[in-house]
């Protein structure tokens, strides 16, 4: 096991130069920072002076080896937009975004796998075929839809919930959490409803269709011949073959609620690396866009990498597999 992670760890060296080149080469041509940083009147002095001073009168490779350089430290340079370093500003919105990935990513897993498997059970029923409706309604409208209709009901409405910000924060050391205030936890169930949505009815249709198709298979008929309880065939050997393509979706879904939580932050104004991205877009905060593309790819790399072990976990046909390579001459 420590051979794989290790192996896995070095696969992904090669990837994160190409998408560190990729998104430095992408956002390099992009806009005008120094005019952002000086604004409308200044002297042309003051713009060679931070040119020099922000590195961008070198060529562009050297510009790309020192900006890697320093990412491989936990340093991304200065923020063009704030003057501030962007590790830090990263490291402020971070908590922000990840609670309200891993809230929205539970939602979408305590609801959607029951869903799941009572339709896969009673298909025929009219709580499925409603719950299937719903499905097609949560993967049809897009994100920000649902965020302005949530909003138009609960905020303006009902008045129940408040429409924008993450409302009271309690601090631990360099970590924020809403979870422990009435205003935060109220502040989190609209972002992270809009942001759960489709992930939830996505694994809904995912689970049923993996338990229509193992309820029909050779070994399920086997067990109902043995004289196995309803129960258990469902939930001791259906639901568990079923576990290994679900993982793998909540697996790459989570790295896409922290990485492509633009929408929702954007539409509720939720503190966290989405927002920030969407600032830093709109004056050219090079540093902050690039920041962002690397953390995103790390993020994702180390959730492919927790979904792999938990694949062995789950499935010891795979933990034979390489039990046998590995004692192969």
């Amino acid at each position: 096991m420590p051979a794989f992670i290790l192996s896995r760890i070095l696969q992904a060296i090669p990837v994160l130069l190409v998408v560190g080149f990729i998104s430095f080469a992408m956002f390099a041509f992009v806009g005008d920072p120094v005019t952002a940083m000086l604004g409308q009147d200044y002297t042309e002095a003051q713009r060679i002076a931070l040119v020099h001073k922000l590195g961008l009168d070198q060529p562009f490779f050297v510009q790309y080896a020192k900006f890697m350089w320093a990412a491989a430290q936990g340093e991304f340079g200065l923020s063009y937009r704030l003057a501030r370093p962007v590790s830090g500003l990263i490291l402020e919105r971070l908590p922000a975004t990840v609670e309200l990935a891993m809230t929205s990513a539970t939602l979408a897993l305590l609801i959607g796998v029951p869903m799941g498997v009572y339709t896969g059970i009673r298909r025929n029923s009219f709580a499925s075929r409603a719950f299937m409706v719903f499905s097609l309604l949560g993967v049809s409208l897009p994100t920000f839809l649902i965020g302005i209709l949530l909003i138009l009901v609960f905020a303006v409405l009902l008045g129940w919930l408040p429409s924008f910000g993450r409302g009271e924060v309690v601090h631990f050391s360099h970590w924020s959490t809403g979870f422990f205030t009435v205003s935060g936890l109220k502040a989190l169930i609209l972002p992270a409803v809009t942001l759960g949505l489709f992930q939830m009815t996505l694994i809904m249709r995912l689970v049923r269709s993996e338990m229509l198709e193992v309820l029909r298979s050779d070994y399920i008929k086997f067990a109902r011949a043995r004289g196995l309880s309803q129960r258990a065939i469902n939930f001791g050997h259906a639901l568990k073959n079923t576990l290994v393509p679900v993982i793998t979706i909540v697996g790459l879904q989570l790295g896409g609620l922290i990485g492509f939580s633009i929408v929702t932050e954007t539409v509720f104004q939720w503190p966290g690396m989405g927002l920030l991205l969407v600032q830093s877009i709109q004056v050219a905060d090079i540093p902050v866009m690039s920041a962002y593309l690397l953390l995103i790819s790390v993020v994702f790399m180390g959730i492919n990498l927790v979904v792999d072990l938990l694949y062995y976990a789950v499935d010891p046909r795979l933990r034979m597999t390489r039990r046998v390579s590995a004692n192969a001459p």
